[in-house]
């Protein structure tokens, strides 16, 4: 079945999402509907706010659908209700099949991944968390399995040396937009052609990229310079990566890291073990060299550049990062 210009329900939450709602309204679909998170509190008062995906929504006079269960019959029946003919996945949750196979020309999902590769939540972070030189975003039709359905497009990026999960989350945001423009028009004309994903070519084995929690984002301070490196942009801006520094006189505080450099360079010094001018520089010892760090924040303090934290963390001689 093919349909000149479907109609369309997107489903997302995140700043992620917002792109690819944007670009499906610039190319002149028509979107019948929104389904995002409900409202949750946050900042200081605990104030509701909305999520990106439906704050733009309601900028757009959107009709917008908050399930707290997406097996509903209210929702359901208000879902089913929209008609939609197509339905859009961009980082939202996972759907059960009384959703996902509702609309007549399928539901398809954006994953900022090339798939089979880094199937799960945190794709981005995984990534650059294990050296990876290139990724990219792929469309796939939902099935019973996650991630794991049949791929429509994939379009690859490669990743700085030095780029942040953050910087590459804004690049693959707006790859994933025109890839996702460019699904829904290939759907529409039945044009779209789709692989099994044990059919596509893959090097080495199948890496996960799962839901990452705080222990994931521990810095071992023995670790080669390049895990670490790699750890802390692959963890930048969020969730960051963390380290606890030991004062000389013992006292011991948690800091986050958010930009680092590597420096390879020989040393006898053991893991952890701190180099400052006390004005300009910070760089902590690893395996085999140090991470001449850019960017902290102590825990309860705000985000500062090095030489800002070096002139007011007074007892920096003699600390330990561990």
């Amino acid at each position: 079945m093919s349909v000149s210009k479907p109609g369309i329900v997107f489903m997302g939450t995140p700043e992620f999402a917002v792109a690819s709602l944007k670009a499906i309204i610039n190319s002149g679909y028509t979107v019948k509907g929104v389904v995002t998170a409900p409202d949750k509190p946050s900042g200081r008062g605990l104030q509701m706010h909305a999520s990106p995906v439906k704050q733009f929504a309601v900028s757009q006079n959107l009709p917008v659908l908050q399930p707290m269960k997406l097996k509903d019959p209210e929702f359901l029946t208000a879902l089913r209700n929209l008609k939609a003919d197509l339905q859009i996945i961009v980082a939202f949750r996972m759907l059960p099949e009384e959703v996902w196979s509702m609309p007549p020309l399928g539901t398809f999902n954006l994953h900022a991944s090339l798939l089979p590769q880094y199937r799960g939540a945190a794709p981005i972070n995984w990534a650059i968390i294990n050296g990876e030189s290139r990724t990219g975003v792929t469309t796939f039709f939902l099935n019973h399995e996650i991630d794991k359905g049949s791929v429509i497009f994939t379009e690859e990026t490669s990743i700085g040396e030095n780029e942040s999960a953050g910087e590459l989350h804004d690049r693959l945001m707006e790859t994933g937009a025109r890839l996702v423009v460019k699904t829904i028009t290939s759907i529409a004309e039945g044009t779209a052609k789709t692989t099994h994903q044990h059919l596509l070519p893959t090097e080495g084995e199948l890496k996960p990229a799962p839901k990452i929690f705080r222990d994931d984002c521990r810095i071992h301070w023995k670790h080669d310079v390049r895990v670490i490196h790699n750890l802390i942009r692959g963890l930048s801006p969020y969730p960051a990566a963390w380290t606890e520094i030991v004062t000389s006189k013992g006292e011991i505080t948690t800091a986050k890291i958010f930009a680092a450099g590597m420096v390879n360079q020989p040393h006898s010094h053991g893991p952890g073990t701190t180099e400052t001018d006390s004005k300009t520089f910070l760089r902590v010892a690893a395996s085999n060299g140090y991470i001449n760090i850019e960017s902290i924040q102590l825990q309860s303090k705000k985000q500062m550049s090095v030489p800002e934290f070096l002139h007011g963390f007074q007892d920096i001689a003699g600390c330990r990062f561990l």
